[in-house]
């Protein structure tokens, strides 16, 4: 029987097991990622992250979806997990890691954490003004809606869309928002892998600061309302390429415990 030391952290009610290999590197199965999340037999979580060791960044993020699989970037849980890597003492205020879309630079603030994103230049417009595929990271869909109460639909809507015939095989996370001002949503996410809605997804909200960054030309900071919490978004722009992509949200240590598998 496998005893792990295991921490919880949140970030605007997107949750995630972390547990610290920095010094003691083992391996988990699927199924058992799958228990630790698991939210009636496990610690119960929307991810899972492993932070290791690496010889050119301060430590890379692993990251496992609630369904045992490897995942892609996950904006909220790279700010949990260098939340997680400022309390055990391993970085300072600053500090760069390794995800598995590449590097990332993030700052340590008071309640927040500043994380910078990968350049954005992937994007897909279906429906002018509408309808978008954006990879931040991860691939989203991003519907914007003309109504409020759309957003409370987003489970339905989102398996409408994962599951078509276009995105089965690999799937999409698939994001529903509601422009409240000129720099300003209200969003709901379905995620792949979770395969459910989360309170708030940071590759999500930045897809939709995004879409509406294509939108509005002169913006450059979104304000976003999700059902978690509150986050930012800001960029640049260099041509048809969004630079300087930095999400901006809280992170916050849950508990802490042992679980055994």
């Amino acid at each position: 029987m496998k005893e792990i030391q295991f921490y919880k952290y949140q970030a605007t009610g997107n949750d995630f097991v972390l547990l610290d290999q920095s010094n003691v590197v083992y391996d988990l199965t699927e199924s058992e990622v799958a228990h630790i999340c698991h939210r009636r037999y496990g610690v119960g979580a929307d991810g899972l992250m492993i932070l290791r060791k690496h010889n050119l960044f301060d430590f890379e993020m692993i990251y496992y979806n609630s369904n045992g699989k490897l995942g892609s970037m996950c904006g909220n849980g790279g700010r949990c997990i260098v939340r997680f890597a400022y309390d055990q003492g391993l970085i300072g205020e600053k500090t760069t890691f390794l995800a598995v879309d590449g590097e990332h630079k993030a700052t340590v603030l008071e309640t927040d954490i500043a994380l910078e994103m990968i350049n954005v230049s992937d994007i897909k417009v279906l429906e002018k003004d509408k309808t978008f595929e954006i990879y931040t990271g991860s691939p989203h869909y991003v519907d914007i809606v003309n109504d409020v109460s759309a957003l409370e639909d987003i489970v339905t809507y989102g398996k409408s869309i994962r599951y078509n015939a276009t995105y089965k095989e690999k799937g999409i996370n698939v994001n529903l928002i509601y422009i409240i001002d000129q720099n300003k949503l209200k969003i709901a996410t379905y995620e792949r892998g979770v395969e459910d809605e989360t309170y708030s997804c940071g590759t999500g909200v930045t897809a939709a600061s995004i879409a509406l960054g294509l939108i509005n030309k002169d913006l450059n900071e979104v304000f976003i309302d999700a059902k978690g919490g509150h986050l930012s978004v800001t960029f640049e722009r260099e041509g048809e390429t969004f630079t300087s992509v930095v999400l901006t949200g809280p992170a916050i240590n849950v508990y802490e415990g042992i679980i055994k598998l």
